[in-house]
């Protein structure tokens, strides 16, 4: 669960910020995700993988994922932990956000809580690594994820990931040794710069050629199809066979920008509608940063996401940022 709470101003050290809003509502990579494809009108069914503490929040979660059509088979409950929880600090003028977390029942999720035996499913997405205490444990130098993520490929399923903005060393532990197993990785700039190592701005302005390196590069370390880096005004995109793509974030006015909680999750909703519908690539991204463009009008992760149809119309209405250079 996300507990989002709208602040003046992001004090210093010691000092004292006044909270002047706050709410409660989905959080963290995969129940964002669910819960974006279920606002977007996904045309096929969703499921969830995960563990929940035996609590209000972790009932909360369980009820509001059947509420979204949500199969929750797969969404176990334990006593060993407290349901996970982040405190999400937005600053009112602004829209930056600072997270807090609680890894709470995620810190116990294992390798056996995932069956893909008996699923139709066409994609399987695991978020966020570095989060998952288990699976980013190493056996023999090597994530425990890794064999999650093995075996959703053995059985057929194409696999995304997303990590989080931890600021570590342990991109190079936990991310990189998993890439090989990884037909889409979703990064924001951030997060790619960890992996990498290669800067991706010049000033305050995206570089772009140092982006398309840092692309190529994740490509390289083992990623099977795409590899998308997002960033407040733009995304970019390319696979192995040398398509590459960039897509700007839509004008959003700055007085209609509540909170950027869980804009990333949104533009990876739209992404992967568009992949599981078989969408060209430049289509997936369209949706994705338009529903990351609708996500910002509240401060929590999904409540403003529309369907497709609306999307689409918001884009037209408020058109798109100048490419990057």
């Amino acid at each position: 669960m996300d507990h989002v709470k709208i602040v003046d101003t992001w004090p210093a050290q010691d000092t004292l910020a006044s909270i002047l809003r706050q709410s409660s509502s989905n959080g963290g990579s995969p129940y964002n995700i669910l819960v974006d494809l279920a606002h977007l009108g996904a045309p096929f069914p969703l499921a969830a993988v995960g563990l929940v503490g035996d609590d209000e929040n972790g009932r909360a979660i369980l009820a509001d994922c059947r509420a979204h059509g949500i199969d929750t088979r797969q969404l176990h409950t334990t006593a060993a932990a407290a349901t996970s929880y982040t405190d999400v600090m937005t600053v009112e003028s602004t829209g930056r956000r600072t997270f807090f977390h609680q890894r709470g029942a995620n810190a116990h999720l294992d390798i056996e809580h995932f069956n893909f035996k008996t699923t139709t499913a066409k994609l399987f997405h695991l978020g966020y690594l570095l989060l998952l205490d288990r699976l980013d444990l190493l056996v023999d130098g090597r994530p425990r994820a890794g064999e999650v993520l093995q075996r959703a490929r053995a059985a057929g399923l194409y696999t995304s990931i997303d990590c989080v903005s931890e600021d570590s060393q342990r991109f190079h532990t936990v991310i990189a040794p998993v890439l090989p197993w990884v037909d889409l990785f979703f990064a924001n700039d951030f997060e790619a710069e960890k992996i990498t190592g290669i800067p991706l701005r010049r000033g305050n302005a995206i570089h772009s050629a140092s982006v398309i390196q840092a692309a190529r590069k994740l490509l390289e370390a083992g990623v099977q199809s795409w590899v998308v880096i997002h960033f407040p005004e733009a995304v970019y995109a390319c696979d192995r066979r040398g398509n590459d793509l960039w897509q700007p974030s839509l004008q959003v006015p700055p007085t209609q920008i509540a909170g950027a909680a869980g804009a990333g999750d949104a533009l990876a909703a739209g992404v992967l509608l568009g992949m599981h519908e078989d969408w060209p690539m430049a289509e997936c991204l369209k949706l994705g940063v338009t529903a990351a463009a609708a996500s910002l009008a509240h401060p929590s992760c999904s409540a403003t996401v529309p369907r497709v149809e609306e999307c689409r119309a918001l884009a037209a209405r408020l058109g798109y940022r100048p490419l990057p250079t």
